[in-house]
């Protein structure tokens, strides 16, 4: 009937406040309406008496038709302007008032529009899973599911949406884009995930969730942490916890967190232990929400591995074998980076502590055993930093010699 009528979807759209290719999708049988409130905002704006949608009569349906001040162009934003000037012009009268109305009722429509992408609840929850790592798959493979739902959301973003919709679409983008980068940093293509951080603190930033730019810029500041530039790192975790404030947040412990091991590698221990002193008073004050194990949140387990690394840097070896054993226990047999990075926290502690044989000999033995798709990044790197600790003139010994070409082969 509508196309019968020369009545486009757009003008469908304008008048029920429901985005126009949704309107296109139902239509053509694509999509259903179920919602009640949007069900009468249909019957009210296209005029469909209530008896033929299952409702009960509609209030305009016994009264006679309000005049309204638009003629058939009425949608073109000039004539509206003008038919309001004109109603106006002879002061507070009835017409004036219903014109009036109408120009609120039209604001109020686009304000509670029902334009929210009808799969976007669907991205926000597999944002959420995504959130809980790898759980033994390839880290390519997480990669490529995540990039995959990442570019849903851009064509969300390529058409006007209301405050509220953009926001959504915002922290999705913004957590998905952090999770991109995180696996890109962990296979070692730190350039990479750089580029990617900047999308997600671009679109945390959009999003106007603050925590969520915390925890970007703090997982940001593990790329200089991990690949050999502690001071970078530490302006990085310092604007994260700037950004997060001084409420226990997850976002904030992470920083604080992050902030310790990165202020530990650069040679600067009294920073790192205030910074493991309010990551730990953080952590005892997080909801339980907060303490969830995944990427977006800062779980006990995940607390640990930092203290482990920020430990072993400070070469703190009881308080990091603590930390080790405790991530330990928490962490599954499935999850193979943590566990193979914890381990060679400890060979570095061995080390630390005069056994540097039966250090080297850990980390081969974690090498050796590691998956070809761990093998380039950060695990390698880790155990890199390692050997790199070895004095030169023990270069020569066996376990050292075996450690060196596990790293270079």
């Amino acid at each position: 009937m509508a196309r019968e009528n020369g009545i486009t979807f757009y003008r469908i759209s304008e008048a029920c406040g429901i985005k126009a290719d949704r309107i296109s999708k139902i239509a053509r049988g694509e999509a259903t309406v179920t919602a009640l409130d949007t069900i009468e905002r249909i019957a009210d704006a296209l005029r469909i008496p209530g008896a033929l949608l299952g409702l009960a009569a509609r209030p305009w349906e016994d009264s006679s038709p309000t005049p309204h001040p638009e003629s058939d162009d009425g949608d073109d934003p000039m004539n509206r302007r003008q038919l309001l000037r004109g109603a106006l012009a002879a002061g507070l009268t009835g017409g004036a008032l219903t014109a009036l109305t109408d120009t609120r009722q039209s604001m109020d429509l686009a304000l509670t529009a029902d334009t929210a992408p009808s799969d976007l609840s669907d991205l926000e929850a597999a944002a959420e899973a995504y959130g809980y790592g790898y759980h033994g798959q390839p880290p390519t493979r997480v990669l490529a599911d995540i990039a995959g739902d990442f570019t849903d959301l851009q064509t969300h973003l390529d058409s006007p949406q209301p405050v509220a919709t953009r926001i959504r679409v915002c922290r999705t983008a913004g957590q998905m884009a952090g999770m991109i980068a995180i696996v890109l940093h962990d296979l070692g293509a730190r350039k990479e995930a750089r580029k990617w951080f900047a999308t997600a603190s671009t679109a945390a930033k959009e999003s106007g969730d603050r925590q969520l730019h915390a925890w970007v810029l703090a997982r940001e500041a593990m790329v200089p942490l991990n690949y050999g530039a502690p001071r970078a790192a530490t302006l990085l975790a310092e604007q994260a916890r700037h950004t997060a404030g001084n409420r226990p947040t997850a976002a904030a412990t992470l920083a604080a967190a992050v902030a310790a091991r990165a202020y530990a590698l650069a040679d600067q221990p009294e920073q790192a232990r205030q910074a493991v002193r309010a990551a730990g008073s953080f952590m005892e004050q997080l909801d339980a929400g907060a303490r969830a194990d995944t990427w977006l949140t800062h779980g006990e387990q995940k607390h640990h591995v930092h203290l482990s690394h920020a430990f072993t840097a400070l070469g703190d070896t009881r308080r990091a074998r603590e930390s080790q054993q405790r991530a330990l226990e928490l962490s599954a047999p499935t999850s193979t980076m943590t566990r193979s990075l914890l381990t060679i926290d400890a060979a570095a502690c061995l080390h630390h502590d005069g056994d540097t044989e039966q250090a080297c000999q850990r980390a081969v033995a974690v090498m050796s055993r590691l998956p070809d798709a761990y093998r380039t990044g950060l695990v390698r790197r880790r155990a890199l930093d390692l050997y790199r600790s070895v004095p030169a003139q023990h270069h020569h010994e066996r376990a050292v010699r075996e450690l060196h070409d596990v790293l270079t082969a």
